[in-house]
């Protein structure tokens, strides 16, 4: 669109009369233009089938049967709430008033667990490609459920996200997700329901580990013997980090990278440290839980030193659970367990669609109109390749 904009009468300062040039410029601006909703008169032809003896008619892919709200309108707020965590009634609001279409809170709810039901089959297949990852990482949060305390788990790697609702905060809710051993390796916390899961190799967050030091020098006042041990620790989980990035790469090596036979030598070197530090005289019993800790989970502080792609910290979990964490503040969790599973059935959807590069609400909407054409959900979409430049 382009507009011309005439000169004014007047100096705006000084009001004297203008003279007119032939100097122009050149600006741009973007707006959204005044959205009305499109109705659309479906003629369904119907057809006699002798053999069935019943009436046969073409599916309406614009929306799902019997509803009178399209597939753009049930994917675009669905992602308002599950993708950005609007609450029910701002979502109402802005259909109501801005896209001029007369929506109800308890109309949107039904509709999105209709969706949440149509795409499970998605929520299936993400869990089952994380059972076959290669890394995978874990957290959990606090979650309310018709006003009990409930939790919700996080699963995922670079490619996926998965999210569990269950009122155990133990094995019997990862025994709902791990439904096989795992043959990767599986990043988390010291939460010790995690020590229940059976995989192949773990990694525990240093980070958390470099936290908990913070926090009893801050808040818990260790005894004389805890600045030796603290200073130990850090310094054994330092030299670990640094080592991990003068790791030897393939070809030839760079003036930051260590060759093969001196890495070896220092990692060996981290591990006789840990156990130097574990089997210590500590009598300061701060000290001795974090040590009971490092002895459990011995095995499980450098696996990021031996095995590629494992990171040293669980940020990547962290950063997966923040969105539901920001929904929690605005909607408080969910009113009932089938509200539950319809969060985490759509959460996990719209994050997993970000994360392999697709638009959420154009590809759910392709989804239904797939599903209402074939009867069946299309596959899950691939990750698209990462761009570069």
């Amino acid at each position: 669109m382009r507009r011309l904009l005439g000169g004014s009468a007047g100096d705006p300062d000084c009001g004297a009369r203008l003279q007119r040039c032939a100097e122009t410029r050149v600006r741009y601006t973007e707006d959204i233009p005044e959205v009305q909703p499109e109705t659309t008169e479906h003629t369904i032809h119907r057809d006699w089938c002798p053999k069935c003896r019943k009436k046969v008619e073409p599916p309406v892919t614009d929306a799902l049967p019997g509803s009178t709200l399209g597939n753009r309108v049930l994917a675009l707020s669905a992602w308002l709430h599950y993708a950005l965590g609007n609450t029910l009634s701002q979502i109402v609001e802005v259909f109501n008033f801005h896209l001029q279409l007369k929506i109800t809170p308890g109309g949107l709810v039904q509709m999105w667990q209709r969706l949440e039901k149509l795409l499970y089959g998605w929520y299936e297949q993400i869990q089952q490609e994380a059972l076959h990852s290669a890394v995978l990482h874990g957290d959990e949060t606090g979650w309310r459920t018709d006003g009990k305390t409930t939790w919700l788990w996080c699963f995922g790697n670079q490619h996926l996200t998965y999210y569990l609702i269950d009122r155990s905060r133990g094995s019997p809710a990862l025994a709902k997700f791990f439904i096989q051993e795992f043959a990767g390796t599986l990043v988390t916390d010291f939460w010790g329901a995690y020590n229940a899961v059976c995989c192949a190799a773990r990694q525990t967050c240093l980070v958390h580990l470099l936290r908990e030091l913070e926090q009893t020098e801050k808040y818990k006042s260790p005894g004389e013997q805890w600045p030796e041990f603290a200073k130990k620790l850090r310094r054994l989980v330092g030299d670990a980090i640094r080592l991990w990035r003068r790791k030897p790469a393939c070809g030839e090596l760079s003036r930051a990278e260590l060759s093969a036979e001196t890495y070896a030598s220092r990692r060996d070197c981290l591990d006789r440290r840990l156990a130097e530090l574990v089997d210590g005289p500590w009598e300061d019993p701060h000290a001795r839980r974090l040590v009971k800790r490092l002895r459990r989970h011995q095995h499980d502080l450098f696996t990021f030193l031996d095995q590629a792609g494992v990171p040293f910290d669980n940020n990547h979990a962290e950063r997966s659970i923040r969105p539901a964490v920001i929904l929690r503040k605005n909607s408080y969790g969910n009113r009932s367990p089938r509200g539950a599973d319809c969060q985490a059935v759509l959460m996990s959807v719209f994050r997993t669609l970000k994360q392999r590069g697709y638009d959420p609400i154009q590809t759910v909407v392709e989804a239904i109109e797939h599903y209402l054409n074939h009867i069946q959900l299309p596959p899950l979409p691939t990750p698209k390749p990462a761009s570069h430049g």
